[in-house]
């Protein structure tokens, strides 16, 4: 075992809820988006459940978590939460980050691209010997090791993944990455026989062969194939193996990342996150993990998939590729290039269209727009005495109250890294504390009144965070109870769902108006994900030492809500911090 997995089997296992705290935390958690008699309603439903098949789901969930093959109790409700789902990835699960652009952005697309290669080979040998500088407080740092060499693999009912560590594996042998221009794709070495690096001058070489080298842009591009719901793209790929694929489709599943270089330059910064989001779906495999964009000026970016991968991790590949680091010498000679071509027949053609048809209409109904907010920033919420987390989210549920009409449902993660292969806690943020905020601030009240209640709002939001970081939160437990009656139902003698499930507050609760989730960085200049259902607005902001913004996304036939939002949330910012400088 090495030094990485000895650390990540040191953590403490994630706590596993008792049945009876969760059920009182979700009735908490979803009344104040009740009536008194949804409320009521939805309090008979928990009951029902304590008293009848709860505590048996309870107790195969207590001895899957006794289990010490199982690093966590919710090692299973992660594979069915990311490889369970059967709508398309792009767009829907995938996030992207757009790049500081001062980092290197005048370098020009060949130059910049070859530069984040080779610092992306850096970063992937000190992970693969395990030579990263240790955070101060022990933190799971399992995802490193799905960084790079990591794929999805479409199925009819289920994906997996394929990674260089599954079963206890160790480093990939690949020293490709797969590179797509104009719909074409090449493997590209970016090690030598040795596993020595080429150094960059040879990369940017090896790039300028390929720009060189294609004419026309490919008439059916495979890499669409993986924009569809996932049992179609399944279905696809079998077609693609029986028609002779199996060597490409290797060349694809073992490569190190991707790297897309757009032939097009967008018309500007929006149109530039809309690309590394969705772009056409042309020079994309979504399933790899990490896929780095470069556009013809230099701008870059990178998309990466979810369901290994969440933002804190994508987090530390930007900044140590944005930190500045000597690098080890590298190898001489040229790196090689191969075509990775696909046979395709008229049905596997007429896929592919397909793909890129419905691709198209997806991208089209999502909007997606980064807005810079004044006065918003870390340095500028603490110097108000709050939390920013706190400042933000408050700022932003009275901005939804004023451009929706209310209170709504609002999702956020929290970072759950200090428990063994620990990922994030799904908070809701909706507090008594901060409703009663909202409405100070839309009725009739003194500053005195709207301050007090600013201040027990920001400390509710930062007990319930606090909470979600050791575990102590309903969701997920209660949804991976459901699951395990969907897996085991049959045999534990559990025909229907518990009524709990389809109570008013657990369909309430789960129903984002508003997705959030936050990056604390500076190495990006934007960064953002799609929205989780119909009339969900999607909610990716950051929050610098001096700036903030947000990057605010939807369906397109809801986009005026997106556009009310971001001016209120302006509004909003604006008077919370007149009203708490107005302290006496």
């Amino acid at each position: 075992m090495t030094g990485l997995g000895e650390r990540e089997a040191a953590l403490p296992r994630a706590p596993l809820p008792r049945l009876e705290r969760s059920c009182r935390l979700f009735l908490d958690w979803c009344a104040p988006l009740l009536s008194p008699d949804e409320l009521a309603r939805t309090r008979d439903a928990v009951g029902a459940f304590l008293a009848g098949d709860g505590p048996l789901l309870q107790s195969e969930l207590e001895r899957y978590d006794a289990d010490e093959r199982n690093a966590s109790w919710l090692d299973e409700f992660w594979r069915d939460r990311y490889l369970g789902r059967r709508d398309p990835i792009a767009v829907n699960a995938n996030f992207f980050f757009r790049f500081r652009s001062e980092a290197g952005h005048d370098a020009g697309q060949l130059q910049r691209a070859a530069g984040l290669l080779r610092r992306a080979v850096d970063l992937r040998l000190r992970i693969d010997r395990d030579e990263l500088p240790r955070s101060a407080t022990p933190t799971s740092e399992r995802q490193l090791r799905h960084l790079f060499c990591t794929m999805r693999i479409p199925g009819v009912e289920r994906d997996t993944v394929r990674t260089q560590y599954t079963g206890g594996a160790g480093p990939s042998a690949a020293r490709h990455v797969l590179v797509f221009f104009r719909g074409h794709l090449f493997a590209l070495d970016v090690l030598d026989e040795a596993g020595v690096p080429y150094a960059e001058a040879a990369l940017r070489t090896a790039l300028a062969r390929i720009t060189a080298a294609v004419g026309s842009p490919a008439a059916h591009p495979v890499g669409a194939l993986t924009t569809g719901p996932r049992a179609q793209w399944a279905t696809d790929r079998e077609a693609l193996r029986a028609t002779g694929n199996d060597a490409a489709l290797e060349w694809v599943q073992t490569a190190m990342c991707g790297l897309a270089l757009e032939s097009e330059q967008p018309a500007d910064a929006q149109a530039i996150d809309h690309a590394l989001l969705a772009g056409s779906g042309r020079d994309r495999w979504f399933d790899l993990a990490t896929t780095f964009v470069v556009f013809p000026d230099g701008t870059a970016g990178l998309n990466s998939e979810h369901c290994l991968l969440d933002g804190m991790t994508i987090l530390t590949l930007i900044e140590d590729l944005a930190a500045p680091r000597r690098l080890p010498a590298a190898a001489e000679g040229a790196p090689a290039v191969r075509p990775v071509a696909f046979r395709l027949d008229d049905d596997l053609r007429a896929r592919v269209d397909r793909a890129l048809a419905d691709f198209e209409v997806l991208g089209d109904r999502t909007a997606l727009r980064r807005v810079p907010i004044d006065g918003l920033s870390r340095d500028a919420a603490k110097s108000l005495g709050c939390s920013p987390d706190a400042f933000f989210q408050i700022a932003l549920q009275l901005a939804q109250v004023r451009a929706r009409g209310g209170v709504g449902a609002t999702y956020e993660s929290i970072a759950t890294r200090g428990w063994r292969n620990g990922r994030t806690e799904a908070m809701r943020v909706v507090t008594p504390q901060l409703v009663a905020f909202t409405r100070a601030m839309t009725e009739d009240a003194d500053d005195a009144r709207r301050i007090a209640a600013f201040d027990a709002a920001a400390e509710a939001h930062a007990a319930r965070v606090r909470a979600c970081r050791r575990g102590d939160a309903p969701e997920q437990h209660l949804w991976e109870l459901d699951r395990i009656r969907v897996r085991r139902g049959a045999q534990l003698g559990i025909r229907d769902q518990p009524a709990l499930f389809g109570s008013p507050g657990w369909q309430r609760m789960r129903d984002d108006a508003l997705s959030t989730s936050a990056a604390v960085t500076e190495a990006v200049d934007s960064w953002g994900f799609g929205a989780t259902g119909a009339s969900c607005i999607g909610v990716a902001y950051a929050l610098a030492p001096e700036h903030g913004f947000v990057c605010l996304s939807t369906p397109a036939p809801v986009a005026g809500p997106l556009s009310r939002l971001a001016a209120e949330l302006q509004r909003a910012v604006t008077e919370i911090t007149t009203l708490l400088r107005g302290r006496r």
